[in-house]
């Protein structure tokens, strides 16, 4: 494997106050040809949203080679009799340095340029649940600098501090946000800051 890595990473992840379990579970992985990051959020909270949350999860472990349309057929598979989940998968490709994400229910995607253009995403309605769903890829070519945060309902994007993610590195932008809301969870929350180098 490649020594240089291509993405720096932090995570945020609490679970929703007075709960042992979080529904939220999360994966990235590096390989020398691409680099794919999943969050899942099981419907409800506690250990059956948990246990929903992990299997997507292991799919996205085993398969990180997949398109994301694989990807998430494969997700939907392995929710049959479970409950359901709401699922956002990124994907990078450094070799045609292109980056596709899809978001199914309340995962939320930021993406901010190099020069500090923000856009996100508009997640499609509903959830995963082992029935065939529509999907919409969203693609763009991704440039040095580039930052994603990826996040499950549990954070307030609205109150998101925004500004502050174009100037600040990855470690920053959690640690900012822990001070910021680290108290106040009303549902389990997961908060992943990317930056491609």
């Amino acid at each position: 494997m490649d020594e240089t890595k291509h993405m720096n990473l932090a995570v945020y992840q609490k679970a929703k106050k007075g709960n042992y379990y979080c529904g939220d579970s999360y994966f990235y992985k590096e390989t020398e040809d691409a680099f794919v990051c999943a969050i899942a959020d099981g419907l409800g909270s506690g250990e059956m949203a948990r246990e929903s949350s992990k299997a997507v999860m292991e799919i996205v472990e085993d398969y990180p080679e997949l398109t994301i349309e694989s990807l998430v057929n494969k997700c939907n598979e392995a929710l049959v009799g479970k409950r359901g989940v709401v699922l956002g998968i990124l994907r990078i490709d450094f070799r045609s340095q292109t980056y596709s994400y899809s978001s199914i229910g309340n995962i939320g995607v930021i993406i901010v340029s190099a020069e500090g253009k923000k856009s996100r995403n508009i997640p499609l309605a509903g959830y995963l649940a082992g029935f065939p769903r529509k999907l919409r890829v969203s693609q763009g070519k991704v440039e040095e600098g580039m930052k994603f945060l990826m996040f499950s309902d549990g954070v307030n994007d609205r109150r998101f501090p925004l500004k502050r993610v174009h100037t600040d590195g990855v470690d920053r932008i959690i640690e900012h946000y822990k001070e910021l809301y680290g108290q106040s969870r009303d549902d389990d929350t997961t908060l992943i800051a990317m930056e491609y180098e």
